[in-house]
This record gives structure tokens, C-alpha cells and sequence, in this order.
């Protein structure tokens, strides 16, 4: 059997000129950790060009015909063609973008497989022209709620790959936690529901923000900061990864409002495909609530690990955190339960075995 070689491509690299999505942290996070396995790149889009070393994985940024506005989550970038030759496996990130389309063709001429995963992004391209799911080799979801949603429930070439963390890195505290505030990690974007959280968050617990503020929400987060005058609410807008791992030690529980509907009156059909902080929260051993919103609920198992409660509900929010607060020993339990379930079902190398098992599975051109 020939060795894979994969390619993931993705349309802006995390940390990079200014990019902190969850669809590039993503492809970021499998990519290292599937190099570590199988010879690995990793290519992004960007205003310059770029290569490093990563530790095992090779990270190239493509220059970017148009990086500005929503052309930087949308690349045009002719140089992609030689990283791809490199691959036997072309796996992209964010299926409904120019390049994506770009990419399929390229993989189709030489003879290469191309699998693509869906992360809620989308932009121009061959797909609004025709319906191209049945070029891909395979499509992988990061959940149930993604494959349903994209209308692949009955596909045979899409395959659930689910997220992951590394549980070294996300990892309980050595000592008991104070578990005394609630924690909110995230984009601070109308459609993770942050206003309804702080609105039901009970004045004597304090409630800790840890996300950047964007240019084009400035008005929601001004939205939020008044919701929180009179309450004990702290923003942390520039957490590091060491930073955030601490927060999530010590909190009494991780919670991810997520809405359809956000106050503002948007609708967020795809708000979240799976729910990342949620996973790196239960991995340091900390019970999560989230709302009954997209592929949330396939993490957090109601009444053991956390809870999951109706959207747009500040009330049953403040109602589980209380609970919480006022059973510790139950908390505690929960957050074992929340560790085991992240430890079982969501770590990067599960992930990367699902990757290659869909790669294999695709008999060579």
C-alpha cells in the first residue's frame, strides 16, 4: 500500500495576518497532528507568500490574488498547483470556495483523490455554476449535524471525522479547581449567543469572556458590555492557548450559547458545525453547557458530561450554572465524565485514523 501523502488546504492560515477562525484552527490542529503519522502539508492563502516548519508538517501560504475583505476566506491563488503535486491526497478545507473548485480539478487531471470537509464557510466558485459533491472522493464532516445539513445524510462517500483536541496539552489541573466562574471562549460574534449568556448569568457568579472582538461586530459587543454593567463579568480578548488551558482548569463550566436566531434578527442556519471550545473545556476535566444548537449536542451528553439547554434562553442558562454552583460533588462528577467522553470519542488521533481509514477506503485512480 503506498504511503499518503496529504495535502491540507485551507483558505487562511490561524495566527496568521490577523486570522483566528475556528474552520482554520481547525485544519491547523489536524494537520499537525496527522503529520506526526503520515508525511503532512499544510497550505493557506495569504498577502505574502510564506513556508515553515511546524515541527513535523511543512506550512506554505500561497500568495493570495485578492487578500483583502471577503476575498481573504474566499483566495484566488494560481500557485497552489505544485503543493498539490507533491500530495496523493488533496483533503480541502471549506468546500464552497473558488479554490476548493480549483483544487478538485486539478486532483481530477492528475490523478489524484480529493476529499473535501464542509466548516461553514462559502464563497464563489464552480458550485454555484453545477453540483460537484459527486466529484469529491469523500466528503469528511466534523458531525452528524453537517452532514445532515449539507444533505449528505445518505451519501456513501461522507463520512463523520469529528473534532478533536490533544488531551496531553487540554488536561485536568494537578490540584482540585475553585471552580467560582463561568467561562465563555469563543469569537465574539451575535450568533454564539454571548448576550443571552450574560443576561442569564447570575449576579453573584462571576463570568469570564475570553475572545477578540471583531471590527464588524463592534456594535454586538457593545450590546454585551451593557448587558453586563451591574454584573461581575471580566473580557479577556488575547488569551493564549496556556492562557485559555488555565481558564478552563479552574472554571466552574464551560458554556457555548449558540443561537439560530441571534437578537439582532440574523439567522445562523449552520451557527455550529460541532463546537470546538466545548471539547478542549471537557478535556481539562470541566463540566460544559451548550445550547440545542447544531452539532453541539453530540458532545455534551445531557445530565452526565454538562447540559444542553433550549437557545435564546437566559433563564435555563442561569438555571444550570446555579445548579452547578449549588452541587459541587455532582459538578465534579461531570467533569470526569466530560474528560472520559473527550479522551473516548474527540482527540486529534482518532480524528487523524478516521482521516486516513476515508483516505484508503477510495480505491487508486
Amino acid at each position: 500500500m503506498t504511503t499518503p501523502r496529504v495535502v491540507h488546504v485551507v483558505p487562511a492560515l490561524f495566527g496568521h495576518e490577523g486570522v483566528y477562525g475556528g474552520a482554520e484552527r481547525y485544519a491547523l490542529e489536524l494537520a499537525r497532528m496527522m503529520a506526526e503519522r503520515v508525511p503532512t502539508r499544510l497550505v493557506a492563502f495569504g498577502s505574502t507568500p510564506m513556508n515553515r516548519p511546524d515541527g513535523r508538517l511543512r506550512i506554505d501560504v500561497v500568495r493570495n490574488l485578492i487578500p483583502y475583505r471577503r476575498f481573504r476566506f474566499d483566495p484566488i491563488g494560481p500557485m497552489l498547483a505544485p503543493h498539490l503535486a507533491w500530495a496523493n491526497e488533496i483533503h480541502y478545507h471549506q468546500t464552497h470556495t473558488f479554490m476548493s473548485g480549483v483544487s478538485l480539478i486539478i486532483g481530477k487531471l492528475t490523478g489524484r483523490r480529493v476529499f473535501t470537509s464542509h466548516l461553514g464557510g462559502s464563497g464563489f466558485g464552480l458550485h454555484r455554476l453545477t453540483d460537484l459533491t459527486g466529484h469529491y472522493d469523500g466528503h469528511l464532516h466534523i458531525s452528524e449535524f453537517s452532514r445532515r445539513t449539507f444533505g449528505h445524510a445518505d451519501l456513501k462517500s461522507a463520512r463523520i471525522i469529528g473534532g478533536g483536541v490533544d488531551p496531553v496539552l487540554f488536561h485536568p489541573p494537578n490540584s482540585p479547581p475553585a471552580r467560582e466562574y463561568v467561562l465563555f471562549a469563543g469569537r465574539l460574534l451575535a450568533h454564539k449567543g454571548i448576550d443571552y449568556l450574560v443576561e442569564g448569568v447570575p449576579a453573584e457568579v462571576p463570568l469570564i469572556v475570553a475572545g477578540r472582538p471583531w471590527r464588524h461586530a463592534m456594535a454586538f459587543l457593545e450590546r454585551v458590555r451593557g448587558l453586563a454593567l451591574g454584573k461581575n463579568v471580566r473580557f479577556e480578548e488575547n488569551s493564549t492557548d496556556a492562557e485559555l488551558r488555565t481558564l478552563y482548569q479552574s472554571a466552574l463550566c464551560v458554556v457555548l450559547p449558540s443561537v439560530y436566531q441571534s437578537a439582532d434578527g440574523g439567522h445562523h442556519p449552520i451557527s455550529e458545525l460541532l463546537g470546538q471550545t466545548l471539547i478542549e473545556g471537557m478535556a481539562c476535566g470541566t463540566p460544559a453547557i451548550c445550547t440545542a444548537v447544531g452539532g453541539m449536542p453530540e458532545i455534551v451528553e445531557d445530565g452526565v458530561s454538562g447540559f444542553v439547554v433550549p437557545p435564546n434562553d437566559p433563564g435555563a442558562l442561569g438555571e444550570k450554572i446555579r445548579w452547578l454552583r449549588n452541587h459541587p460533588v455532582e459538578a465534579d462528577a461531570m467533569g470526569r465524565a466530560a474528560r472520559e467522553r473527550i479522551c473516548t470519542h474527540f482527540t486529534w488521533n482518532a480524528v487523524v485514523d478516521r482521516c486516513l481509514l476515508a483516505y484508503e477506503s477510495v480505491d487508486p485512480a
